[in-house]
């Protein structure tokens, strides 16, 4: 059940051999280098950990100091990229599993320290999840955060787009928990589940995948097989 860390590019159209218009979401996902390697044996699942873009580093100074300035890669992530044979530390590190739960019969690929992922990992018409970071829209009311149908515009109502009452005030004389109320609306991890690859471009590292996928252009995302 591997999978690879892209940026989502936004959306557009193909079209199959039969004619079929298709909307499909472009991923940008460069070859991702292999961090580290955890054994089914000892900890109970297989994973890798994958590394996606580019961190800054430190800056020499004249007297040969480090002068930091933003956020910059630390010594610890140098090091950790150096026993992968990288000169520069990735920018985003994502944890990814090889073995399928439930499933002990699953063939479990096995990777090394140093070893590539590309998008030549999936084919066309594979089944995969793709998890992202939703849109952040701030803090919301009930009708744009959970779709309240709202009260009515006319006859002397002022309470549009309330919420309305929200808990009784005999019993149990307290707000139920898990209420549905105005808040912080988006910005969440998401993932979207049953998606079919309907092209592979290797040479530019794309995948096209039908439908829409969660987060904004030039979000993170991670595209898994799903089994």
């Amino acid at each position: 059940m591997i999978g690879i860390i892209g940026k989502k590019l936004g959306m557009t159209q193909i079209f199959n051999a039969d004619g079929q218009q298709i909307p499909v979401t472009v991923i940008e996902a460069e070859p991702n280098p292999v961090l580290a390697v955890t054994d089914k044996a000892k900890a109970g699942h297989a994973s890798v950990q994958l590394g996606y873009g580019k961190a800054r580093l430190r800056r020499a100074s004249a007297k040969g100091e480090g002068t930091p300035k933003g956020r910059r890669a630390s010594l610890a992530a140098v090091g950790h990229a150096k026993k992968a044979g990288l000169d520069v530390p990735p920018a985003l590190l994502r944890s990814v599993r090889l073995d399928e739960p439930g499933n002990a019969k699953a063939e479990v690929p096995t990777y090394a320290v140093g070893d590539v992922v590309k998008v030549d990992i999936f084919n066309v018409g594979d089944a995969v999840k793709v998890t992202g970071t939703t849109k952040g829209r701030g803090f919301q009311g009930v009708v744009k955060r959970h779709g309240f149908g709202g009260g009515p515009n006319t006859h002397g109502n002022t309470k549009h787009r309330r919420p309305g009452s929200i808990g009784p005030g005999t019993d149990p004389s307290r707000v139920i928990k898990g209420k549905k109320m105005p808040g912080q609306y988006g910005n969440t991890r998401h993932t979207q589940t049953h998606l079919r690859v309907e092209k592979i471009d290797a040479d530019r590292n794309l995948i096209y995948i039908r439908g829409s996928v969660a987060g904004p252009t030039n979000g993170i995302v991670v595209v898994r097989k799903q089994g």
